[in-house]
């Protein structure tokens, strides 16, 4: 195969012969253009992903070292308006391992270049329901949650609560109107109702109008339990708390927020993971580092558990009841075998602190709890994996 290349190393005195693997790993993250917002207070970090790939390189090569296997990482950025297709194509070439930080778009596009037959797919960006779906790949996994998994999360929490008298600002955005789609999905899922939904489509300068303009906005809400914000792109979501007509608790893009990954996230050894990459990139870990941390540490430890870098064995593997992640997440991460979604707890926070983690006590499930949160099996339309 293209990504392991076997050589024998004699070692002196002995006449037996060690096998040593090497396996390379493809990065590749795809700008887009970023939509105006109305605060700059939170840059994305150029090396976002990126990041959390390395360190899973570091990870793999500190455990492969004792075992004969190195793990080496071919990486490019495309920038806006890039050739996308050849910088995968350029990556396939060398290797069947590919980790995507791109939208779905072009998700779907590589994953169907012929140069990708056979290869495994990493997604570690986008949270479309659909890739999980009706547009699911063989060849395409997940390990950054989808909105479905999130907004179950979220959902489960209100219901243990019990507040049952929703109501939701939504950006328009195309994320900001799947994230919310996602939501209302969601909340039928578990027998609640969005009661009432406003979409946000402010111009002015929230920055200096927030404490007259929200009020109003809010107002005819009347009484309810919580606001849920949908502000994927972090445009006006900080705006919103406190300067509502009543004051209620805000979840979503602001307050209460379910998230891939957290500073704030410690329990679990997760403190070690945060030390070692703010050690390593001088920042903190976010959601896209630890899905592509994740991403390469399932690729390690699949070589490790059966010894061999085949596409076809590390699939069979990673798919089977066999593998499991040890993801600092509090269960074991696997994936789930009728979509490639890796399976994974969704931690709900604030900005100082962890409040819940979902799945949340009382929701069972048939097999696995975690298959609470996201497209179960029977839900699925997804067909590719059969």
């Amino acid at each position: 195969m293209k990504k392991l290349l076997l050589a024998c190393a004699t070692v002196l005195g002995a006449s037996a012969a060690v096998a040593e693997t090497q396996v390379d790993i493809g990065f590749l993250r795809v700008d887009v253009p970023q939509p105006a917002v109305l605060s700059n207070l939170d840059p994305i970090p150029e090396n976002e992903g990126l990041a959390g790939a390395t360190l899973g390189l570091t990870d793999n090569n500190t455990t492969g070292r004792f075992l004969g296997q190195t793990y080496t990482l071919i990486d490019q950025n495309v920038p806006v308006d890039g050739d996308v297709i050849g910088a995968a194509e350029q990556i396939l070439a060398q290797t069947d391992l590919l980790v995507l930080d791109a939208p779905a778009e072009v998700l779907l596009q590589i994953a169907d270049l012929p140069a990708a037959e056979g290869a495994m797919i990493f997604n570690a960006a986008a949270q479309d329901d659909a890739l999980r779906s009706d547009q699911c790949r063989a060849n395409l996994f997940h390990t950054i949650p989808s909105h479905a998994m999130r907004a179950d999360a979220m959902m489960q929490f209100f219901l243990a609560r019990r507040w049952d008298d929703i109501v939701m600002i939504a950006g328009t955005h195309p994320d900001d109107v799947e994230w919310a789609a996602a939501l209302e999905r969601s909340a039928t899922k578990f027998g609640l109702k969005i009661r009432a939904r406003k979409d946000w489509a402010f111009d002015a300068d929230m920055r200096r109008n927030a404490s007259q303009e929200v009020p109003l906005f809010t107002q005819d809400f009347g009484e309810y339990d919580v606001l849920i914000v949908a502000d994927e792109t972090d445009d006006f979501a900080r705006y919103i708390a406190y300067n509502t007509w009543l004051p209620r608790p805000i979840a979503g893009s602001e307050g209460l927020r379910p998230r891939t990954w957290a500073p704030v996230v410690e329990q679990w050894g997760a403190v070690q993971l945060q030390s070692r990459f703010n050690d390593q990139s001088a920042r903190d870990m976010r959601p896209r580092d630890y899905a592509a941390w994740a991403a390469v540490r399932a690729i390690g430890e699949a070589v490790t558990r059966t010894n061999q870098g085949e596409v076809d064995t590390l699939r069979a593997f990673m798919l089977s009841d066999d593998f499991e992640l040890a993801g600092f997440r509090g269960r074991p991460l696997t994936w789930r075998d009728w979509n490639g979604q890796l399976r994974q707890t969704v931690p709900l926070v604030t900005e100082r602190a962890v409040v819940a983690n979902a799945p949340l006590p009382g929701f069972l499930h048939q097999h696995n709890e975690l298959d609470t949160l996201g497209i179960d099996r029977p839900e699925s339309a997804c067909t590719a994996f059969n």
